[in-house]
Protein backbone atom coordinates (compact mmCIF):
# COMPACT_ATOMS: atom_id res chain seq x y z
CA UNK A 1 0.00 0.00 0.00
CA UNK A 2 2.76 2.44 0.89
CA UNK A 3 4.64 1.69 -2.33
CA UNK A 4 1.54 2.33 -4.45
CA UNK A 5 0.82 5.56 -2.63
CA UNK A 6 4.34 6.89 -3.13
CA UNK A 7 4.12 6.05 -6.82
CA UNK A 8 0.95 8.07 -7.34
CA UNK A 9 2.33 10.95 -5.30
CA UNK A 10 5.12 11.38 -7.85
CA UNK A 11 2.61 12.30 -10.56
CA UNK A 12 2.54 16.12 -10.95
CA UNK A 13 -0.68 17.85 -9.98
CA UNK A 14 -0.94 19.35 -13.48
CA UNK A 15 -1.23 15.86 -14.94
CA UNK A 16 -4.10 15.06 -12.59
CA UNK A 17 -5.86 18.30 -13.54
CA UNK A 18 -5.62 17.63 -17.28
CA UNK A 19 -6.62 14.01 -16.72
CA UNK A 20 -9.70 15.08 -14.79
CA UNK A 21 -10.65 17.56 -17.52
CA UNK A 22 -10.16 14.89 -20.18
CA UNK A 23 -12.46 12.46 -18.32
CA UNK A 24 -15.09 15.21 -17.94
CA UNK A 25 -14.95 15.98 -21.68
CA UNK A 26 -15.27 12.29 -22.56
CA UNK A 27 -18.33 11.93 -20.32
CA UNK A 28 -19.73 15.13 -21.84
CA UNK A 29 -19.25 13.80 -25.39
CA UNK A 30 -20.92 10.50 -24.51
CA UNK A 31 -23.85 12.31 -22.86
CA UNK A 32 -24.27 14.64 -25.86
CA UNK A 33 -24.36 11.63 -28.18
CA UNK A 34 -26.83 9.68 -26.06
CA UNK A 35 -29.08 12.59 -25.01
CA UNK A 36 -28.52 15.27 -27.70
CA UNK A 37 -31.74 17.09 -26.79
CA UNK A 38 -30.61 17.65 -23.20
CA UNK A 39 -26.83 17.87 -23.45
CA UNK A 40 -25.38 20.18 -26.07
CA UNK A 41 -22.05 19.10 -27.50
CA UNK A 42 -18.79 20.90 -26.65
CA UNK A 43 -18.76 22.36 -30.16
CA UNK A 44 -22.23 23.85 -29.68
CA UNK A 45 -21.32 25.33 -26.31
CA UNK A 46 -18.14 26.81 -27.78
CA UNK A 47 -20.18 28.33 -30.61
CA UNK A 48 -22.57 29.83 -28.04
CA UNK A 49 -19.58 31.28 -26.18
CA UNK A 50 -18.24 32.88 -29.35
CA UNK A 51 -21.67 34.27 -30.20
CA UNK A 52 -22.49 35.75 -26.79
CA UNK A 53 -19.00 36.35 -25.42
CA UNK A 54 -16.94 37.45 -28.41
CA UNK A 55 -19.34 38.74 -31.04
CA UNK A 56 -22.16 40.36 -29.07
CA UNK A 57 -20.47 40.70 -25.66
CA UNK A 58 -23.80 40.18 -23.85
CA UNK A 59 -22.30 37.28 -21.89
CA UNK A 60 -19.93 39.57 -19.99
CA UNK A 61 -22.84 41.83 -19.02
CA UNK A 62 -24.54 38.79 -17.48
CA UNK A 63 -21.31 37.75 -15.75
CA UNK A 64 -20.68 41.21 -14.32
CA UNK A 65 -24.27 41.56 -13.11
CA UNK A 66 -24.08 38.22 -11.28
CA UNK A 67 -20.57 38.80 -9.90
CA UNK A 68 -21.47 42.22 -8.53
CA UNK A 69 -24.52 40.77 -6.75
CA UNK A 70 -22.61 37.81 -5.33
CA UNK A 71 -19.68 39.86 -4.07
CA UNK A 72 -21.87 42.65 -2.69
CA UNK A 73 -24.10 40.19 -0.86
CA UNK A 74 -21.16 38.19 0.45
CA UNK A 75 -19.20 41.17 1.78
CA UNK A 76 -22.25 42.65 3.50
CA UNK A 77 -23.00 39.28 5.08
CA UNK A 78 -19.36 38.81 6.11
CA UNK A 79 -19.19 42.21 7.80
CA UNK A 80 -22.42 41.49 9.68
CA UNK A 81 -21.64 37.88 10.59
CA UNK A 82 -18.31 38.49 12.37
CA UNK A 83 -19.56 40.81 15.16
CA UNK A 84 -22.82 38.90 15.59
CA UNK A 85 -20.97 35.58 15.93
CA UNK A 86 -18.50 36.99 18.48
CA UNK A 87 -21.32 38.58 20.47
CA UNK A 88 -23.18 35.28 20.51
CA UNK A 89 -20.09 33.48 21.78
CA UNK A 90 -19.15 36.07 24.42
CA UNK A 91 -22.51 37.29 25.72
CA UNK A 92 -24.89 34.56 26.79
CA UNK A 93 -28.09 36.68 26.84
CA UNK A 94 -27.40 37.81 23.27
CA UNK A 95 -26.87 34.19 22.21
CA UNK A 96 -30.14 33.01 23.77
CA UNK A 97 -32.09 35.74 21.98
CA UNK A 98 -30.44 35.60 18.54
CA UNK A 99 -29.46 31.94 18.03
CA UNK A 100 -33.01 30.48 17.82
CA UNK A 101 -33.89 32.90 15.03
CA UNK A 102 -30.70 32.13 13.15
CA UNK A 103 -31.26 28.39 13.41
CA UNK A 104 -34.89 28.78 12.35
CA UNK A 105 -34.22 30.88 9.25
CA UNK A 106 -31.11 28.85 8.36
CA UNK A 107 -33.27 25.78 7.73
CA UNK A 108 -35.52 27.63 5.28
CA UNK A 109 -34.38 27.33 1.63
CA UNK A 110 -33.70 30.75 0.05
CA UNK A 111 -36.17 29.91 -2.73
CA UNK A 112 -38.94 29.94 -0.10
CA UNK A 113 -38.49 33.57 0.89
CA UNK A 114 -37.09 35.01 -2.34
CA UNK A 115 -40.61 35.83 -3.55
CA UNK A 116 -41.45 37.59 -0.30
CA UNK A 117 -38.33 39.76 -0.52
CA UNK A 118 -38.93 40.44 -4.21
CA UNK A 119 -42.47 41.57 -3.44
CA UNK A 120 -41.12 43.94 -0.79
CA UNK A 121 -38.02 45.30 -2.60
CA UNK A 122 -38.83 44.70 -6.27
CA UNK A 123 -36.94 42.79 -8.94
CA UNK A 124 -33.94 45.14 -8.91
CA UNK A 125 -30.54 44.57 -7.38
CA UNK A 126 -31.71 45.43 -3.85
CA UNK A 127 -33.98 42.41 -3.62
CA UNK A 128 -31.47 40.03 -5.20
CA UNK A 129 -28.59 41.17 -2.98
CA UNK A 130 -30.80 40.95 0.12
CA UNK A 131 -31.58 37.29 -0.59
CA UNK A 132 -27.85 36.57 -0.99
CA UNK A 133 -27.02 38.49 2.20
CA UNK A 134 -29.51 36.50 4.27
CA UNK A 135 -28.37 33.09 3.02
CA UNK A 136 -24.65 33.89 3.23
CA UNK A 137 -24.96 35.56 6.63
CA UNK A 138 -26.66 32.55 8.21
CA UNK A 139 -23.96 30.15 7.03
CA UNK A 140 -21.10 32.40 8.08
CA UNK A 141 -22.42 33.42 11.49
CA UNK A 142 -22.94 29.79 12.54
CA UNK A 143 -19.47 28.77 11.36
CA UNK A 144 -17.68 31.67 13.07
CA UNK A 145 -19.72 31.17 16.24
CA UNK A 146 -18.69 27.52 16.41
CA UNK A 147 -15.09 28.55 15.87
CA UNK A 148 -15.11 31.08 18.70
CA UNK A 149 -16.79 28.57 21.01
CA UNK A 150 -14.15 25.95 20.23
CA UNK A 151 -11.18 28.14 21.19
CA UNK A 152 -8.98 26.17 23.57
CA UNK A 153 -9.87 27.17 27.13
CA UNK A 154 -6.29 26.46 28.18
CA UNK A 155 -5.09 29.35 26.03
CA UNK A 156 -7.55 31.72 27.69
CA UNK A 157 -6.62 30.52 31.19
CA UNK A 158 -2.92 30.86 30.42
CA UNK A 159 -3.44 34.40 29.19
CA UNK A 160 -5.32 35.31 32.37
CA UNK A 161 -2.57 33.83 34.54
CA UNK A 162 -0.06 36.00 32.68
CA UNK A 163 -2.15 39.06 33.53
CA UNK A 164 -3.97 39.57 30.24
CA UNK A 165 -7.13 41.64 30.39
CA UNK A 166 -10.39 40.72 28.72
CA UNK A 167 -9.61 42.97 25.78
CA UNK A 168 -6.16 41.41 25.33
CA UNK A 169 -7.67 37.91 25.44
CA UNK A 170 -10.20 38.89 22.79
CA UNK A 171 -7.74 40.46 20.34
CA UNK A 172 -4.63 38.37 20.98
CA UNK A 173 -6.09 34.93 21.74
CA UNK A 174 -9.68 34.56 20.57
CA UNK A 175 -9.44 36.28 17.19
CA UNK A 176 -6.18 34.56 16.07
CA UNK A 177 -7.50 31.17 17.21
CA UNK A 178 -10.76 31.79 15.34
CA UNK A 179 -9.11 32.91 12.09
CA UNK A 180 -9.25 29.43 10.46
CA UNK A 181 -12.98 29.27 11.14
CA UNK A 182 -13.48 32.78 9.78
CA UNK A 183 -11.80 31.74 6.53
CA UNK A 184 -13.89 28.56 6.39
CA UNK A 185 -16.94 30.77 6.89
CA UNK A 186 -15.79 32.96 4.00
CA UNK A 187 -15.44 29.92 1.77
CA UNK A 188 -18.89 28.63 2.70
CA UNK A 189 -20.34 32.12 2.40
CA UNK A 190 -19.03 32.54 -1.14
CA UNK A 191 -20.35 29.14 -2.13
CA UNK A 192 -23.75 29.88 -0.60
CA UNK A 193 -23.84 33.31 -2.26
CA UNK A 194 -23.20 31.72 -5.64
CA UNK A 195 -25.86 29.03 -5.22
CA UNK A 196 -28.38 31.54 -3.86
CA UNK A 197 -27.71 33.72 -6.90
CA UNK A 198 -29.83 31.39 -9.01
CA UNK A 199 -32.77 31.68 -6.62
CA UNK A 200 -32.51 35.48 -6.61
CA UNK A 201 -32.22 35.90 -10.38
CA UNK A 202 -34.98 33.60 -11.58
CA UNK A 203 -37.71 35.89 -10.23
CA UNK A 204 -37.06 38.69 -12.72
CA UNK A 205 -34.60 41.12 -14.24
CA UNK A 206 -32.80 41.47 -17.53
CA UNK A 207 -29.18 40.68 -16.59
CA UNK A 208 -27.42 37.87 -14.76
CA UNK A 209 -26.28 34.31 -15.40
CA UNK A 210 -29.33 32.90 -13.61
CA UNK A 211 -31.64 34.94 -15.82
CA UNK A 212 -29.65 33.92 -18.91
CA UNK A 213 -29.98 30.24 -18.00
CA UNK A 214 -33.69 30.56 -17.27
CA UNK A 215 -34.47 32.33 -20.54
CA UNK A 216 -32.33 29.89 -22.53
CA UNK A 217 -34.08 26.90 -20.94
CA UNK A 218 -37.44 28.42 -21.88
CA UNK A 219 -36.38 28.44 -25.54
CA UNK A 220 -34.61 25.08 -25.13
CA UNK A 221 -31.24 26.56 -25.98
CA UNK A 222 -29.31 23.93 -24.08
CA UNK A 223 -25.95 25.15 -25.38
CA UNK A 224 -26.52 28.49 -23.61
CA UNK A 225 -27.77 26.69 -20.50
CA UNK A 226 -24.60 24.58 -20.32
CA UNK A 227 -22.48 27.65 -21.02
CA UNK A 228 -24.01 29.44 -18.05
CA UNK A 229 -23.54 26.41 -15.80
CA UNK A 230 -19.88 26.05 -16.80
CA UNK A 231 -19.20 29.74 -16.15
CA UNK A 232 -20.80 29.48 -12.71
CA UNK A 233 -18.55 26.50 -11.99
CA UNK A 234 -15.45 28.41 -13.11
CA UNK A 235 -16.38 31.36 -10.88
CA UNK A 236 -16.91 28.99 -7.95
CA UNK A 237 -13.48 27.39 -8.45
CA UNK A 238 -11.88 30.84 -8.67
CA UNK A 239 -13.49 31.81 -5.34
CA UNK A 240 -12.24 28.56 -3.80
CA UNK A 241 -8.66 29.19 -4.95
CA UNK A 242 -8.68 32.75 -3.61
CA UNK A 243 -9.84 31.64 -0.17
CA UNK A 244 -7.25 28.84 -0.11
CA UNK A 245 -4.53 31.40 -0.83
CA UNK A 246 -5.77 33.48 2.08
CA UNK A 247 -5.82 30.40 4.30
CA UNK A 248 -2.18 29.64 3.49
CA UNK A 249 -1.32 33.27 4.12
CA UNK A 250 -3.07 33.71 7.47
CA UNK A 251 -3.10 30.18 8.92
CA UNK A 252 0.25 28.85 7.72
CA UNK A 253 1.23 28.33 11.36
CA UNK A 254 -1.28 25.47 11.57
CA UNK A 255 0.63 23.45 9.02
CA UNK A 256 3.85 23.79 11.02
CA UNK A 257 2.10 22.65 14.19
CA UNK A 258 0.67 19.62 12.46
Amino acid sequence: MKKSKSLWSKVPNTVWVFGSIAVAIIIWLVASQKWPIVFASPEQVWAAFLDKGVHSGILWEHVWASLSRVLSGFFIAFVLAIPVAFCMAWYEPFQHIVEPWIQFIRNIPPLAYVFLITAALGIGNAGKITVIVIASFLVQVVTVYQGVRSVDVTLIKAARVLGAKQRDIFFKVTIPASTPYILVAARLGLSTSLTTLMASEIVGGDRGLGMMIQKASGYYQMDVVLLGIIILGIIGIAFEKIVKLLERRFTGWQETVQ
